[in-house]
């Protein structure tokens, strides 16, 4: 005699779960996005510091030496 167990459907997640999980992604996601702007901001400013800093030295060498 065989019997075959009929296994239940996997319930969803209740829709105030799904809210809750979305919410957290929309919040990751920002939190990313602004770590990379700021990452990118930060990468800028420096080569903009080291351009300066290599136009004074030129300027100078041209000037002085």
């Amino acid at each position: 005699m065989r019997t075959t167990q009929i296994e239940p459907e996997p319930t969803r997640p209740s829709l105030m779960r799904r809210m809750l999980a979305m919410l957290v992604l929309v919040i990751a996601a920002v939190i990313a996005i602004k770590l990379v702007i700021g990452l990118v901001t930060t990468i800028f400013w420096i080569a903009i510091g080291l351009a300066v800093a290599l136009a004074v030295l030129w300027a100078l060498k041209t000037l002085v030496w």
